[in-house]
């Protein structure tokens, strides 16, 4: 299949709009999405095909509020590193949709999995990581495409949600992600908004 200017307009369009949404409705994501998301994600590159990530979707109220809690209590932590005005800017960030996102996904990456044989691995074994990374990225693509806001939840204490969750001891946290139907849509990042970062050019050299 042959790409034309057609489909580089509509890629512009979903790369130029995904955002990290931290303001969900609760509205349900209906299950067919969530499946053509699912297919979507395993179309994703990995290192020797070995396909390492794994994903668990987090129903249960419990453990919800266990997470909650655990980022409650990182991001005090973590709020503790600023100080005068720019911990005053960040007190004011929302920084996560846990309370309102209707799906929320614990995505993990398998330490050394039997797939892919070691193919790729051998000299940078955290090219499994990356694979994960590669398959969330193209998650949060389709789910633009299909309407749907994600927010990607790193003010977390692994470990802790690693227990919460009762994942395989070979499982390694790489995200914890909100999906749902985005209260606004916006083009421009949150952070550019708020004033707390705006972009910086990519560095991009010639050796």
């Amino acid at each position: 299949m042959k790409l034309t200017a057609e489909h580089r307009a509509a890629l512009q369009d979903v790369l130029q709009w995904r955002r990290d949404v931290r303001h969900f409705r609760t509205d349900p994501v209906e299950a067919k999405v969530l499946d053509r998301l699912r297919a979507a994600m395993d179309l994703a590159p990995s290192v020797g095909n070995a396909r390492p990530w794994r994903v668990l979707q987090i129903e249960t109220p419990a453990l919800r509020k266990a997470v909650i809690a655990n980022f409650d209590t990182a991001n005090a932590e973590a709020a503790k590193a600023y100080s005068s005005a720019k911990r005053a800017a960040y007190d004011k960030l929302k920084l996560a949709g846990l309370r309102d996102a209707p799906v929320h996904l614990a995505v993990f990456t398998k330490v050394d999995p039997v797939e892919g044989h070691g193919l790729g691995r051998q000299t940078m074994p955290e090219m499994l990581s990356y694979s994960t990374v590669a398959a969330i990225h193209t998650l949060w693509l389709a789910a633009r495409a299909e309407n749907i806001g994600m927010g990607w939840v790193s003010i977390l204490d692994p470990s802790a949600l690693h227990q919460t969750l009762g994942a395989p001891a070979d499982w390694s946290l790489t995200a914890y992600l909100c999906l749902g139907h985005a209260q606004t849509q916006d083009d421009t990042p949150l952070l550019h908004r708020t004033d707390w970062q705006e972009n910086t050019a990519t560095r991009w050299e010639t050796r």
